[in-house]
Parts: C-alpha cells; structure tokens; sequence
C-alpha cells in the first residue's frame, strides 16, 4: 500500500479546518466541542471522571482468541478493588509504573473478562488506569463506545465521545512530538528505529483505534454536515496512520530488528490494515474510484490475508481479526454480498472460541449464526436462546437475538412466534424504531384476521407511525427504512381507504436476503411457495388499481427466487422476465427490475453461463438508478462482479 500525502500535513489541516468548523454555529446543542487532534493546551484536570456504563448487549468489537495472557486472568496483577484504595494522589505518582506490558496484560484480561459475560468487572478493571496508560485508555473507551453503539440512548453517545476524547488524549501523550511521517522519513534515511521508539510505534496503533471509533460515533451524534465532515477527516487520518505503521512493519521485518513486543504492533497493523481494505473493497466501483482519488484504496484478498495472519498470531488483538472475518463471513456477505458464506473457514475460526467461552454470549452467537447458515433451523434457534440466558448484564445484547430468531420464525411462517419476538425489539430496542414497527405489521398482515384480533394490534395504526420513527445517520436516512415508509404510505389517511400490502414479511425477507439461507431447506422453500402461490392466485382476483401491477410482480419476483432454491430454472427464469418486460407498467415499486435482474444473472451463472450473467449485472447497474435500496444492489454486484471476474495479475 502505497503512502498518499504527507502525515504531518495531514493532522495539520484537519486541526486548521476542525477548528474552523468550530466556529460556524450550529442549532444542533449536541455537536462536539473541539478537535480530536489539537491537544497542545491540554490539561489532564479537565478530562471527564467516569464514563457510567448502562445495560448493553451489542458488541461488535471484543472478541478474543485464547491470548499469551491467559494465564494472568485467575489472577490478575491488580485488581479493581485494590485499585481503590490509591488515591489520587498516590495514583499520580504510580503512573509511571504502568509499562507498555503491563497495560497489554490487564487490557488482555479485562478482554478475558469481556467474552466471559463479566462485562462490569472489565470495564472496571480499566478504569481506574484509562488516564495513565494508552491501552488501558483504549480498552475502557471502547467498551464505553460499544454501549453507545448498542443502546443508541443520546446519553451514551455523549459518554462515548467522551471516553474517546480523553483516550485520544492519552494515546497523544504517549506519540512522538514529530509525526509518524517524520519518524518513517528518518527511519529510511538512517536504517534504525531511533527515532520512533517501540512504546511510541505501540501509540500510534491506539491513537488510530481510538480515532475510528470516534469517527463512528461523530456520524451518529447527530445529522449535520459538520458532524460528517469531521467524522471523514478522522477514518482518513486513521486510514493514513495504519498506512504509515504498515511501511514501519516492514522494514523491521527486512532489517530483522528485535523488539519485545514486536508481534503486538504487528497484531494491530494487521487488524486495521486488513480491516481497512477490507471495508473499502466492498464498495460499489464508482465509490471506489472517488475514494482512490482522495488517497484511499482497498484490496479484500489483502484484507482477507491481513487479518488472517493476524488471527493466527499471539497478538491481544488476534481475537479481534478474528471477529472480523466473522463479521464478514456470518454477515456482511449475506446481506451486502452474494450470500455465498465461507461457512468452513468461520467455523474453523470459532472452535477456539467455543472451547475456552463455552458459555461466553459472543461466542453462543456466532455459533447460532452459522448454524442458522448451514440450513440448521432448529440447533440455531436453541443456541440463540441460550445466548439469552446465560447473562442479564448487557440487557440490548439480547436484541440481536431476538431480530435473528425473529427472522427463523418468518422462515418457518410461524406468524405469531415472529410477531412475539418483533413486538419484543419494538418495545425494547431502539435501533430502528421504524423498522421494527413495519416489520411487525408485516408479520401481523400474514395472519388471519381472527389472530390480529387476539393479538389487540391495529395494523393499519402501526403502518402509520412507520413515517415519524425514521431516523437519520450521519445526515442521511436509512435506505431500510425510506423503503418501509414508501411502502407504509398504502396505509396513509389521506387515501380513501388502505390498500393492503402483498406479502410484506415475505418482501423484508427478500430485502435482508434471506432467500439464500431458506436455500438450505427444500422444506422451508417449498412451504415459501406455496405461500406465493396462493397471494398470486388472489391477486388475479383482485380488481384493478394503481398498485396491481407492481405486486403481481413482487410477486413474480418472490415466486422466481422460490423456484431458484428449488432448482427449478427454467420456471425461475420466465418469472424473473415476465417481472423485466412490466419495466414500463410500474408505478411505484421500480427497485423491482434492478433487483430481478440481479437473481437472473444468478440464475445464468448456476448454469455455466458466465458471460450472460456478467452482462446482466452491469445492465442492472448501469441502466438503473433512483430506485429504493439502490446502495444495497451495488454492493451485492460489486461482491458478485469481484467473485467471477477473473482478478488482476497483481
């Protein structure tokens, strides 16, 4: 990976241009107060206190593979409790004694602590040292950002700014006075790492971490422009520093030059090097190209290699690679890819995992997960129930959960089980609020009508509230949620009277790709179209209106991705074009020509026809645009165009 600009230059600006913004008013009382990179009036009396942890359950971040550490975890150098009894003063003058090893050793043990369920006890352990020792600052900031990410409460958001502030602010006390671009220039001129010391190389690493993950949360603080703005410059800062540390990497690899902790920095290049292209290779082609111009590049096979090298290394932070070729293989592949999964290599991945966190709820849920994608319905559903019940502690990690067992129950169309577990995000996550109320009305409408009744639910009302729950993100709304309002508006009360939806649970079911694990089971398919098949025999019943165009083919559409898993192609195929040749007819649901033919260049691929389905896809991405969900359809062809076009020699 090539170096783009210069470090020094590029910290300079973003502090000239963050203060800047500082000075432009703003009527949102929750935007940030100073930057993240100016630190040269800091004064550690003005860090905030405590950071209070409230219930959470999302974590995307604190995942661990069995580490060299393990063996300090029944018996932790210092404990929480001892730590109390320093005080401030005494704390003050024991700051120098906490050493680069000791912060990596109890950071590995509160990560222990982490995937064990002791969530509290980890935090803690951190806490008391987050203003003294860079990882230390970096493992209780992150755990307090992943309260943020999990709750999505304002309060949350404005503590993990907070923590994040102040870990900045540790890791810059621990860098170099001269940026790391300076430090690399001597480095190459002099063939000797005088100039960046191992404890300095280490800070560099956290500042980058703390950095992305403050940049995460600038998107969500709230929607304006200046959020975003600042929000950019810091993922570009941090994509600049693990460059940076990456040409480091290897040149004390060529040199051979011994350090102690060598394999620690190591693990966090590969993290976010491997991270970093991996993200960005996931990127439609033309966002790609607008990203390479501003000095970002991304290459999955090197991501993927990245992150595996640090997966199988002794880094704290190879259980993090780890997680996030889970992420990737469990997730981001299904509903931003082709929903072909890795399935061997994330399983290969987990086992250790499951035999040192038997019980641990990160570990339960991937297990669920790739059950689930194996076509194992039933042993998913027991094992997401378990991770539910073995802890309490971080209430909203059960909200995944429940969104995971709500989406088998629809697989199975067992209507009220869906609805229970719908009803449960609903009322207690806050996520998408807009999404969960449509989602349940969806369920509800698949249900006779004496079963809404018991249910005391108005499915009309719900419908309605869909538009005032849409939320924005970074100045944008969530393209999920513009579909379900659009299609909410069937139920508006400025129609003359609602004008019922088809299949709606069986459409979200499409729009998060679910059709590609139902694949697994000729059971599950083939109840799905039966299904189909009788809304599309009522249909032919129903008089004319505006909207009898567009769901005849929804429903063609449907019924095509039916008999796509049923390995009936031909009777696919002629549904997928009668859906193509009503381009013209379509009122409303334009997204749905796109999208079908997407499923039919899948459909010619299964049949050795590599050549049409390349062709198709880049009709569907070239000859379209303005459609819903459009960004979610250029992802999943960039994914399919990236798997069967033949990759540079390079």
């Amino acid at each position: 990976m090539a170096l783009v600009g210069n470090g020094a230059e590029l910290e300079a600006d973003e502090d000239i241009f963050e203060d800047a913004l500082e000075t432009i008013p703003v009527s949102s009382p929750s935007d940030m107060e100073g930057s993240s990179h100016h630190f040269t009036a800091f004064d550690s009396k003005q860090a905030s206190g405590h950071h209070e942890a409230s219930n959470l359950s999302r974590s995307s971040n604190a995942c661990i593979r069995p580490s060299p550490y393990k063996h300090i975890v029944e018996q932790p150098r210092r404990t929480s409790a001892k730590r109390s009894e320093i005080s401030d003063l005494d704390k003050k003058s024991a700051s120098a004694k906490i050493s680069l090893n000791t912060g990596l050793e109890e950071c590995a043990v509160a990560l222990n602590l982490f995937l064990s369920n002791k969530f509290s006890d980890a935090l803690e352990l951190l806490r008391p040292w987050a203003k003294d020792s860079m990882y230390h600052a970096l493992g209780y900031s992150t755990i307090v950002v992943l309260q943020a990410v999990m709750t999505f409460e304002q309060q949350d958001i404005q503590n993990g700014i907070s923590a994040m502030k102040d870990a900045l602010q540790t890791c810059q006390r621990y860098r170099k006075k001269s940026t790391v671009v300076e430090s690399f220039s001597s480095l190459l001129s002099r063939g000797s790492l005088e100039q960046l010391t191992e404890e300095e190389m280490h800070a560099e690493i956290c500042y980058a971490e703390c950095l992305l993950q403050k940049a995460a949360l600038t998107f969500v603080q709230d929607e304006n422009m200046i959020s975003f703005i600042k929000g950019g410059l810091k993922i570009r800062t941090s994509y600049q520093i693990y460059k940076e540390c990456l040409s480091i990497l290897h040149v004390i690899e060529k040199n051979k030059l011994e350090q102690q902790l060598f394999y620690e920095f190591e693990g966090g290049v590969k993290l976010g090097v491997g991270a970093f292209n991996l993200m960005l290779s996931l990127l439609p082609a033309r966002i790609i190209r607008l990203l390479e111009f501003i000095g970002f590049s991304g290459n999955r096979e090197l991501g993927l290699m990245q992150l595996r090298e640090g997966a199988s290394g002794r880094s704290m932070r190879a259980p993090l690679c780890c997680l996030t070729i889970l992420g990737f293989h469990t997730y981001i592949c299904l509903i931003l890819g082709t929903g072909e999964v890795n399935i061997v290599e994330a399983e290969s991945l987990l086992a250790p995992f499951l035999q040192q966190f038997p019980n641990g709820s990160l570990m339960l849920f991937y297990h669920a997960r790739i059950e689930l994608l194996k076509g194992n319905v039933e042993e998913a559903q027991e094992t997401f129930r378990k991770c539910i019940s073995v802890q309490e502690e971080w209430k909203q990690f059960h909200h995944l959960c429940y969104w995971e067992l709500m989406w088998i129950y629809v697989f199975e169309q067992n209507w009220m089980q869906a609805y229970y577990y719908s009803d449960l995000l609903c009322k207690e996550s806050k996520w998408s609020k807009a999404i969960y109320v449509f989602l349940k009305a969806a369920i509800l409408s698949m249900l006779p009508e004496e079963d809404v009744v018991s249910t005391k639910e108005n499915v009309v009302a719900l419908f309605r509230q869909v538009e005032s729950l849409k939320q924005r993100i970074a100045g944008k709304s969530i393209p999920t949620e513009k579909f379900a309002v659009r299609k909410a508006r069937r139920y508006s009360p400025m129609l003359p009277a609602p004008v019922k939806l088809v299949l709606p649970a069986l459409e979200m079911m499409y729009v998060w790709n679910g059709f590609p694990v139902v694949s697994k089971r000729k059971d599950l398919s083939e109840n799905l179209l039966v299904t189909v098949e009788k809304a599309e025999a009522a249909l032919q019943k129903e008089n004319s209106n505006d909207y009898l165009t567009d769901d005849e083919c929804l429903v063609k559409l449907l019924k095509g991705c039916c008999l796509k898993n049923l390995q009936r192609p031909l009777q696919a195929e002629l549904c997928f074009n009668h859906v193509i040749q009503s381009e013209k007819l379509l009122k409303y649901d334009h997204y749905l020509v796109p999208f079908t033919l997407f499923e039919l260049a899948f459909l010619h691929k299964s049949q050795g026809e590599m050549d049409k389905a390349i062709k198709v896809l880049e009709t569907a991405r070239n000859n379209y645009k303005d459609y819903s969900m459009e960004s979610r359809l250029h992802f999943r062809i960039q994914a399919a165009l990236h798997l069967w076009k033949k990759p540079p020699s390079n």
